[in-house]
């Protein structure tokens, strides 16, 4: 080892009294600090990963200015500088800047786009609306983006938010191809995407729309079965003394050690999940009641639950679950898309709300209240709702076509409105391309291309002896086209419309590109709520000064991954 540190590493041996030299020989570990270095590409990727945790994760871009921050770095990379505060942010905004110019090039692509939208208050109290993108590609996949987070000073007029919108749409190149805004029921979003103001289809957020039927139900009777009901969850929640004992009578009764759940206002969902804890735990909680050295008799008398209210909590739970599935299943992001939404309303109005033997006179007021709050909420008695995007989608459903849901009228009426939008379709090549199937994939191998060469020859000289209009006057019309659509054997629920699109789109080129409009148009306004979430960890007390271009900027970075 030596030999080694004189010939290669004269500098690390410790030379003393002229040729002699010291026997003593650095630590492995000493000597590989003073070996290694951080050269500027390991300095570079290292900066890049700073960015982006910064961007992922949402901290406050002040951690890189932090002392445990700084001492983490150095021991994993003693030799690294980190760059201050104001060069990361910079190299931030360069990232946002890039990661948009991308986004504006993929979605230049895009035929038609659906957007979603929802407003929201930050912890500083400065409003903000949220824009999200959503378009199926060349080859039938869902993308989602993030478009914008901007603050929106001033009322939240019908106007003020129709010209937020259209902004944001010349913003990012999208004029003339956004074919519908999905948002929820509030009177000032509900104007603001009227014909008069904005040149697309207005939605409303299914799961919106659900939640105040829904509340239409629990405001005859069951109001009082939650109030109670939450008053006694909360006791549990903040009594120390009442959650041990709770633990130990769980123990006692052999019951699953579950923490009881308070209901929330804003979801409605949340009182199903109240009440089954409520029914799971009952005997357990009614002990602790009942046990004097843990709840005053004052305090038993005020929280102790009626028999009756239990009873309904127990009837209600079928209904309630039932009426959970669809708000779960329909908020989903990928391969969920508005032509669900009437199958599952009238599933809903059909048979789930339906009065059952055996049901009680309060389940059934419930019920037929809820049943009629949809039906006129989704305005299936107008006989217009035919002709609306979620009912046109559900026509381009393979698994839903048949429209077994609807009277043979309104079927006959759904199917003039699809084929008066399908004469509109154009059926060029580049249209039949992009609906994608075996033509398209086949145009991509080289036999593909050689044989299309060979064709396109022979259609040639054919045209020129035929004329070039012989083919589009024999060519089968939407009615045929629609016939034959409505032949082909339906696939399973599990099957996914758009595998079903690319496979047979060829065959049905109208129907698809029809298809490749409307599929894209979420059920829900969830996307852009799940923003609030990012926003959260972005707009804290902690960082009350962040600009809100900032906002914006940090945001479109962590959804735009």
């Amino acid at each position: 080892m030596m030999y080694h540190l004189n010939k290669v590493h004269p500098s690390l041996v410790n030379v003393g009294g002229g040729a002699s030299c010291s026997r003593s020989q650095p630590s492995i570990k000493s000597a590989l600090a003073r070996t290694r270095s951080c050269d500027a590409q390991r300095a570079e990727k290292i900066t890049q990963g700073i960015c982006k945790f910064l961007e992922m994760d949402i901290p406050p871009l002040s951690v890189v200015e932090g002392n445990g921050f700084r001492e983490l770095i150095h021991l994993l990379e003693p030799a690294y500088q980190i760059p201050s505060r104001r060069t990361i942010t910079r190299l931030v905004e360069t990232h946002y800047e890039e990661r948009k110019q991308q986004l504006l090039k993929e979605l230049s692509k895009a035929e038609r786009v659906a957007l979603t939208t929802d407003c929201w208050t930050a912890l500083t109290a400065e409003s903000y609306i949220t824009i999200t993108c959503h378009y199926i590609s060349d080859d039938w996949q869902m993308n989602t983006a993030v478009l914008l987070t901007e603050s929106l000073p001033g009322r939240h007029t019908a106007d003020h938010l129709a010209e937020k919108m259209n902004g944001a749409v010349d913003q990012w190149g999208l004029k003339g191809r956004v074919i519908a805004c999905v948002h929820d029921n509030a009177a000032n979003i509900v104007a603001a995407n009227s014909p008069t103001r904005v040149p697309w289809i207005s939605v409303a957020c299914f799961a919106h729309t659900l939640q105040l039927a829904i509340n239409d139900g629990f405001a005859l009777y069951l109001h009082r079965v939650i109030s109670a009901a939450s008053k006694l969850v909360s006791h549990f929640n903040h009594s120390t003394t009442a959650t041990k004992a709770l633990q130990k009578k769980q123990e006692q009764m052999g019951l699953a050690t579950h923490r009881l759940t308070q209901s929330c206002k804003t979801r409605w969902n949340s009182v199903c999940e109240m009440f089954d804890r409520l029914v799971e735990q009952r005997w357990a909680v009614v002990a602790v009641l009942s046990d004097r050295t843990v709840t005053k008799l004052q305090d038993a008398r005020i929280l102790e639950l009626k028999d009756e209210y239990w009873q309904l909590m127990e009837d209600t739970q079928p209904v309630l679950s039932a009426l959970k599935c669809p708000t779960m299943v329909m908020s989903a992001e990928k391969d969920v898309s508005i032509l669900n939404t009437y199958p599952v309303t009238f599933g809903l109005i059909n048979i789930h709300l339906m009065r059952n033997e055996g049901d009680g006179p309060r389940l059934i007021e419930f019920k037929t209240k809820v049943r009629s709050s949809l039906i006129q909420r989704m305005n299936i008695e107008s006989g217009e709702f035919v002709s609306f995007a979620p009912m046109i989608s559900s026509m381009l459903d393979p698994r839903h076509k048949h429209l077994g849901f609807l009277t043979p009228t309104q079927r006959l009426a759904a199917n003039v409105k699809l084929v008066e939008l399908g004469e509109a379709v154009g059926t060029d090549r580049a249209a039949i391309q992009q609906a994608g199937g075996v033509e398209a994939a086949l145009s991509d191998t080289d036999e593909g291309s050689a044989n299309t060469e060979v064709a396109t020859s022979q259609s040639s000289a054919m045209a020129q002896l035929l004329g070039d209009h012989y083919t589009t006057q024999c060519e089968a019309g939407i009615e045929t086209e629609l016939q034959n659509f409505l032949r082909e054997t339906s696939p399973p629920l599990n099957c996914t419309p758009r595998n079903w699109w690319k496979v047979n789109g060829i065959r049905f080129p109208r129907l698809a590109k029809l298809a490749w409009r409307y599929l894209c148009i979420p059920a829900t306004s969830v996307p852009s709520e799940r923003v609030f979430s990012a926003a959260g960890l972005t707009v804290t007390r902690l960082r009350s000064r962040l600009t809100s271009d900032h906002v914006n900027m940090l945001i479109f970075l962590n959804k735009n991954q």
